[in-house]
């Protein structure tokens, strides 16, 4: 008896990887690819639509190859497509790129967004997208196009996400999930677009760019001939679009069907905090007009979330430096080994010595404030802090922003579920637990945000009869023992909660002007 098997494809913003799963969840086999985009100057971050098919096509291939070493009862069932969120990846009528696609990574559009906050514009938008503008969207990006690249607007058809562009090359259809057409251009409580958002922003003229918005939970598209010849899976599977990858990662790790009040924190290169709302018109969006408000693949459910845009980033610039400092030591340390060992030197130092505002990423901040000029920083260095509670700082400054982020949406749920590059660091979670004053649980599904993927594709070909179900099987038994909050970590971190807000409102007026600083320099 052949055994049906669903393979999620999750192309992010630095690995391409396919997954194969069992209807219950078990990982059977996973192949990945490195990603590849560029920087530019200006702030600009592409990537080659071309190659990113190509490498997706060649990891699909592997998985098949890998799937066929494990006997004829494997039946492929399904193809899952998800993959990083926001950016704008052009196709002309033709279904040709225009151009590399701009990914969520690019900041030249940060200027019309501060434009767009001053005019109103941006408050406009916000009434039905609940999601606050930034560089990294899909219309402050167009509108950039439109006022400093016509022409290729003008040869454009159709304007897609990096995986709905995967998914047109594997079955000639132009479409989105509902989750980026809401939070990009429509109403996260109707689930359609509305012309008034495109209004508000200036992009009314734009509007035949937008695909039609598709749910995947409730239909598939066959896998066209020619994409089977790339991929080496057979003609006629059923494709299925998945909503974008932070919330597969979030339907992944049990955020639904686990729980009645449930969050998830990914602490990644970025750190994304959800959480799930079960009546579209108990929203509250963030007063501050930051975040997103996003459709969830089940009727009536919305996520709410706010990300800080950089999370193990700041951890793997420490490691850097540590590492950087163990070479003119004459003792080298290999980056890795640096890596490994710096959570356990967090959890040596002292608690509270110091105060790290995690914004290390060039492109600054977007959660639960935006602002592209922040920057990270220590205060309250004195000649006691050694290496243990620098350290100890960066895990802190992390908790403190997941904390900052729940805030944004009304308090942390009462359990945490959390995944990510750094999900298993004995001091992120115990850390995190005391900052959130919650019990954090980590799932040992190594590939949540495929697994998600797979989830949607299963309840739409009909695997199981409905979400909760699939959640039972995929996510429920590999949640492990929850980690329960420290209470004396609990009072220091609710003290210094505080502090860390005042301390980064003060600094806007430095990093603007270090940013005016950098640019002379650059620019002389």
């Amino acid at each position: 008896m052949s055994r049906p098997v669903l393979i999620a494809l999750d192309s992010g913003t630095s690995v391409v990887k396919a997954v194969a799963f069992s209807p219950d969840g078990a990982i059977l086999a996973a192949r990945s690819r490195p990603n590849a985009y560029t920087i530019l100057p200006g702030g600009g971050a592409e990537q080659d639509m071309r190659r990113s098919w190509d490498d997706a096509c060649a990891v699909l291939r592997d998985i098949v190859d890998a799937l066929a070493t494990q006997g004829p009862e494997s039946e492929i069932a399904a193809l899952a497509i998800t993959g990083q969120g926001d950016g704008t990846w052009l196709i002309d009528a033709k279904g040709e790129p225009v151009g590399d696609g701009w990914i969520w990574l690019d900041a030249r559009a940060a200027g019309i967004v501060e434009e767009l906050k001053a005019s109103g514009a941006a408050a406009a938008a916000f009434a039905f997208t609940g999601t606050g503008l930034a560089a990294c969207q899909q219309g402050p990006q167009l509108l950039w196009m439109q006022r400093h690249r016509p022409e290729a607007l003008a040869r454009a058809a159709t304007a897609m996400h990096p995986k709905d562009y995967l998914y047109f090359r594997a079955t000639d259809l132009r479409r989105t999930s509902p989750c980026e057409g809401c939070f990009s251009f429509g109403d996260f409580r109707t689930r359609s677009y509305r012309d008034e958002v495109l209004h508000a922003l200036g992009l009314t003229a734009q509007r035949r760019l937008l695909p039609p918005m598709h749910d995947g939970t409730l239909g598939a598209a066959p896998l066209t001939d020619a994409a089977a010849r790339q991929t080496g899976l057979p003609p006629g599977l059923p494709v299925v679009l998945c909503y974008l990858d932070v919330l597969c990662t979030a339907l992944g790790a049990g955020l639904y069907g686990t729980g009645d009040d449930v969050g998830v924190s990914i602490v990644g290169s970025t750190g994304m905090h959800m959480r799930l709302v079960s009546e579209v018109s108990q929203v509250v969006p963030s007063p501050a007009m930051t975040g997103y408000c996003m459709p969830f693949p089940v009727p009536g459910h919305t996520i709410q979330s706010q990300t800080n845009m950089a999370a193990t980033l700041n951890i793997d610039w420490l490691a850097d430096i540590v590492a950087d400092a163990a070479a003119l030591a004459c003792d080298g340390a290999a980056r890795d080994d640096v890596l490994a060992r710096l959570g356990e030197t967090a959890l040596r130092g002292r608690a509270g010595a110091a105060l790290f505002h995690p914004f290390i990423s060039a492109a600054g901040e977007r959660g639960p404030f935006t602002d592209a000029t922040a920057r990270a920083s220590f205060i309250g260095l004195d000649a006691q802090v050694r290496l243990p509670e620098l350290a100890r700082a960066v895990f802190e400054g992390l908790g403190l922003a997941a904390r900052d982020c729940y805030a944004a949406m009304g308090g942390a749920p009462a359990d945490i579920r959390v995944t990510g590059g750094a999900a298993r660091s004995s001091a992120i979670r115990h850390i995190l637990a005391a900052c959130l004053n919650r019990p954090v649980r980590v799932t040992s599904q190594a590939e949540a945000g495929a697994a998600g993927a797979a989830m949607i594709a299963a309840v739409c070909i009909g695997l199981h009869p409905d979400m909760a179900s699939c959640a039972r099987a995929f996510v429920a038994p590999r949640l492990e023992s929850p980690i329960a909050p420290t209470p004396e970590l609990v009072a220091l971190y609710d003290d210094l909660f505080p502090l860390y807000r005042d301390a980064y409102a003060a600094l806007p007026p430095v990093w603007r002007r270090l940013h005016a600083l950098r640019e002379a320099r650059d620019a002389g």
